[in-house]
């Protein structure tokens, strides 16, 4: 199966940070003392490595990760689950969004993060493993992420269908929560962690009792990057450091977009939130 591409490449870190921050081309050069120029070449994507470290210094970048991002350098290493864990990464228009499926080996008991474009390939795994869809949690309610959830609820219309209430879903049949609730199935815990910023119920799903600790991220953050916003990026950041960043360092993270990572692999590698 081929590699999933990075969702965010160097020169979209940086535009994102910067417009999330709010501060101007302008600014930013004067700040970094470099030309105009030689800023707007790096955020077209040429790769100037004596700007790429300046531009990241005066915007909160670890330059370093940067350059190595800029530099295609290093790929996440997924960590894998023997069982009770798929995901599904599905076209929707020009982009790619990820889904996932979770279930207790036991019970036989499954959960749905997100639908994506097609619950096609979730359809199969769920018919071919025997397994009662019990939970369908959403992320978020953008379209991308929720493109097929009326084809899911009608495979199996018995599944509760869950969001954060500040993520209001057409489906009649949705309920709401809160943030902290748990869920449990079969041997699993999930625990509900607002991560909010890309948009105002975002929701961090961490789960115990897979074969890693697991948090389904949405598009919090992604590998080598963050969610942006253009109103509310300093809560993503800040909730994305106090709520995900202090989760056990084995945890599995599995983004809305791009390849799945770890904890301990973004803490060295994300330039928006690398510690060393």
């Amino acid at each position: 199966m081929p590699l999933i591409p990075l969702e965010d490449n160097f020169d979209d870190v940086i535009n994102k940070v910067q417009r999330g921050l709010q501060v101007s081309d302008e600014a930013l050069a004067n700040r970094a003392e470099i030309s105009l120029e030689d800023l707007h070449k790096v955020k077209n994507g040429e790769v100037i490595p004596p700007v790429i470290r300046r531009v990241a210094r005066h915007l909160g970048l670890n330059a370093p990760a940067l350059e190595s991002l800029a530099r295609h350098a290093w790929y996440p290493e997924v960590p894998v689950f023997p069982r009770g864990f798929a995901a599904f990464n599905t076209a929707f228009g020009d982009m790619r969004v990820n889904s996932y499926l979770i279930w207790d080996a036991k019970s036989r008991e499954a959960v749905a993060f997100d639908t994506g474009s097609s619950v096609d390939g979730m359809l199969d795994v769920i018919n071919s493993d025997r397994l009662r869809l019990k939970y369908v949690f959403i992320t978020h309610n953008h379209e991308d992420h929720i493109a097929a959830l009326p084809e899911l609820v009608s495979a199996h219309p018995e599944a509760e269908v869950w969001s954060h209430r500040e993520e209001p879903l057409t489906l009649e049949s949705a309920q709401h929560f809160d943030e902290g609730v748990h869920f449990h199935v079969g041997s699993m815990d999930i625990k509900t962690l607002v991560t909010s910023g890309h948009s105002a119920g975002q929701t961090t799903y961490f789960v115990k009792g897979l074969s890693w600790p697991l948090a389904v991220i949405g598009d919090s953050l992604f590998s080598c990057s963050v969610g942006g916003s253009p109103t509310h990026f300093r809560d993503q950041l800040a909730n994305n450091r106090r709520k995900i960043f202090t989760l056990p360092r084995d945890t599995v993270l599995a983004p809305g977009h791009g390849p799945i990572t770890s904890l301990a692999q973004e803490k060295k590698h994300n330039p928006v939130f690398c510690y060393g």
